[in-house]
């Protein structure tokens, strides 16, 4: 009786007790990213730090002006290996966790969606004067209307050239709630074949943009499915 005493009036004076040891803390980011198709987010340094620009030319090792099936498989390595924290040699639970709460919590279904910096958040109305599901970025320096994001476009594929909610987790083939370093492999050559839909064995930098772009402007609805995703390789891969 006498501790409760003692408790209420700190609660009263708005002293929180420090979080539990089990407590899940979420890192926010004040800009978009953008999430390369293997999951990784690239977020502005600067108003005009163009994430798409800065991961392609890291992947784009040898400086051509392309990707390679081989440059995307070695990009997923170097990600995997930065997941991977305890070394074992694949992405369990707890580091997935980690991934989608602290590495990139952009793209849990319920964080709002944000546009790339410099540019202004509005949200528009729909035809009967109520909030749309969906943000608009503002005019441009040019007065033209950028893309919006849709309400059918979930978690990373918001900020991504391919529609997949989740795509750390999405690369768990067997479904056995790991991701092993083959398996992330797998990902990245499926993935490359997606993006490379005129199989000619190499993305560049314009056609990616424009996939984005696409992507974004897209207004699909939530059961509509994306030809993108679970096609089959080209025979002989």
């Amino acid at each position: 009786m006498f501790a409760s005493i003692l408790i209420l009036p700190l609660l009263a004076a708005g002293i929180a007790t420090p979080p539990s040891k089990d407590a899940i803390v979420v890192k926010g980011h004040a800009w978009a990213p953008f999430i390369s198709p293997m999951g990784e987010p690239f977020r502005a340094r600067s108003a005009d730090d163009d994430t798409l620009v800065r991961w392609f030319s890291q992947a784009d090792r040898n400086r051509d002006g392309s990707l390679s099936p081989d440059e995307m498989r070695l990009d997923a390595d170097r990600f995997f290996a930065t997941l991977d924290t305890d070394h074992d040699g694949e992405i369990d639970p707890d580091e997935l966790k980690q991934y989608e709460w602290e590495v990139a919590p952009d793209i849990q279904v319920m964080s709002r969606t944000r546009p790339p910096p410099g540019l202004p958040k509005t949200r528009p109305s729909d035809s009967q004067g109520q909030p749309s599901g969906h943000w608009r970025i503002g005019a441009d320096a040019d007065g033209d209307m950028g893309s919006h994001y849709s309400h059918g476009l979930q978690g990373a594929a918001r900020y991504a050239v391919l529609n997949l909610p989740e795509p750390v987790a999405a690369a768990d083939i067997n479904f056995d709630r790991s991701i092993t370093l083959t398996e992330f492999r797998q990902a990245a050559a499926e993935r490359f074949q997606l993006l490379d839909g005129s199989r000619a064995g190499n993305l560049s930098l314009s056609q990616l943009q424009s996939l984005r772009l696409s992507l974004s402007t897209s207004k699909p609805k939530y059961d509509d499915p994306d030809a993108r995703i679970g096609s089959p390789l080209p025979p002989g891969n």
